[in-house]
């Protein structure tokens, strides 16, 4: 059912305290074996303000996606992440992870499995309502750039907070 097989993309490790939970790695991620390994990733590391040897530290950031694998295409872009998945294994790897401190959850998948329906940017407005457990972040795909337009709330009210917590979260790990 995978169109380019099973490759699982995920970065995880017991000591992490920043859980990002994503949807499904893209086929350039597919290829790569790296989570983030896109342009979606360069702007979730901007938003974040985490240099690449931060981000792609498994002992400061885990990144557990939905589904692990490349679900393939569809006509509106990638298809969702298959359903299987995240309950096969997520609880599974979350559980060996015990000092997550934050998760952000980015997109609408992930902001569904945690917070159940509702909508992306009544969340990421209201992220405040949902920490410190959880921050909810728009899905940084290129479509971002226009929801960011439409949205300029979020690069001057959100931005800066989720770069603090992130920070509070990595200075937690080190004392």
């Amino acid at each position: 059912m995978l169109p380019l097989g099973a490759r699982p993309v995920l970065q995880a490790s017991k000591a992490a305290r920043i859980l990002i939970a994503s949807q499904a790695p893209g086929s350039k991620v597919h290829n790569s074996g790296i989570p983030f390994a896109d342009r979606s990733g360069d702007r979730l590391r901007h938003w974040t303000g985490l240099p690449p040897s931060i981000f792609y530290d498994p002992e400061k950031v885990a990144i557990v996606p939905m589904a692990f694998c490349y679900p393939g295409r569809s006509a509106g872009g990638d298809m969702p992440p298959r359903s299987e998945c995240a309950p096969l294994w997520r609880t599974r790897i979350l559980s060996e992870m015990p000092v997550i401190s934050v998760t952000l959850l980015v997109g609408s998948y992930a902001q569904a499995a945690a917070l159940g329906s509702g909508r992306v940017e009544d969340r990421v407005r209201d992220f405040r309502n949902y920490l410190p457990r959880y921050f909810p972040l728009p899905h940084p795909s290129w479509r971002s750039q226009i929801w960011m337009q439409n949205n300029p709330w979020f690069e001057i009210d959100v931005l800066p907070e989720l770069r603090s917590v992130v920070n509070q979260a990595l200075l937690a790990s080190e004392s």
